[in-house]
């Protein structure tokens, strides 16, 4: 019986894989061979798209683990096992980038587009390597491409929330930057004190200010090194009071951040109900959750149908 379900498999694969070459082996003009290959390539909805999408998923992340794991190849055999395998991937996705272009229907638009820069971030450390070798490992960008796992296995509610949190850190860039504005300048002078406590101190590692202005990074946002250490009693008493302060610093851009999403949600569920005038609906209510009412809009929409 289990042999049966796997000639069975065996089969549909075959037949699979026949159909699409006879498909193709009976395409005529240039813009049917595009059209063939834009349903493998960008639609995920068809059969033929979708195994495809998954069979690059794998693709991407073996190479990937490739790239990490080559590192510790020390084995002359091993590493250029390495090295043949990673630019059996990389002639791979270069075809299926040429093909992306060659077969979209704006190919310019696509080459400028999100997807299209990290596609093209996924080949380009590969050649740049011949000129510098270590820029090889910068291969490992090819894991940018997982992205299109939400769009294969049909994720969109995670690209929203994603999306809302996009337009989050956007909408707040402004008070982010006067912030980070403000936190240089406290660094500047948090640093510019300690190198004056400490600087005069035989052996100590405040000799500069550069070097005060890093501990100060360091100290401020929490991290704490080690590497510079203050040795007075000053310097240990004003360490103490900058990594407190550090704490209270870090809390400033979350909140910068969460308000507004909040702020974001509240324009999404504002939706008022001219039946009952009560408001607090999301953006894409038909009914009134108060008095069942359909809204107005929705009504017009379909009179428009």
């Amino acid at each position: 019986m289990k042999k049966q379900k796997d000639t069975e498999a065996i089969e549909q694969k075959t037949g699979f894989f026949q159909r699409c070459r006879d498909e193709f082996n009976g395409l005529k003009t240039k813009e049917d061979r595009k059209n063939f290959f834009y349903n493998i390539i960008f639609e995920s909805d068809t059969p033929e798209g979708r195994i495809f999408d998954i069979f690059l998923m794998i693709c991407i992340s073996v190479s990937v683990l490739i790239a990490i794991f080559g590192s510790l190849a020390n084995a002359h055999w091993l590493r250029m096992t390495i090295f043949y395998l990673e630019y059996f991937f990389t002639v791979f996705f270069t075809a299926e980038y040429v093909l992306r272009l060659y077969c979209s229907n704006n190919p310019k638009k696509y080459a400028f587009s999100m997807f299209g820069v990290i596609d093209l971030l996924a080949i380009l450390p590969a050649y740049l390597a011949f000129l510098f070798p270590h820029f090889q490992y910068a291969i490992i960008l090819r894991c940018l491409r997982l992205v299109r796992i939400f769009r294969v296995l049909k994720l969109f509610s995670f690209l929203t929330e994603g999306n809302i949190l996009v337009k989050a850190i956007l909408g707040s860039w402004k008070k982010i930057a006067v912030f980070f504005m403000f936190v240089v300048l406290l660094v500047i002078c948090l640093g510019t004190i300690m190198f004056m406590v400490e600087g005069q101190h035989p052996g100590t590692s405040f000799n500069n200010v550069p070097n005060s202005l890093y501990w100060a990074v360091v100290t401020l946002s929490t991290v704490g090194y080690g590497d510079i250490t203050p040795v007075t009693g000053l310097g240990k008493f004003l360490s103490a009071l900058i990594m407190l302060l550090g704490y209270t610093i870090l809390a400033v851009p979350t909140g910068i951040i969460s308000a507004e999403m909040i702020r974001g949600e509240r324009k999404t569920i504002n939706k008022r109900c001219s039946n009952c005038g009560r408001s607090g609906h999301e953006k894409d209510a038909k009914y009134c959750k108060y008095c069942g009412a359909r809204f107005e809009d929705d009504v017009d929409d379909m009179v428009a149908r």
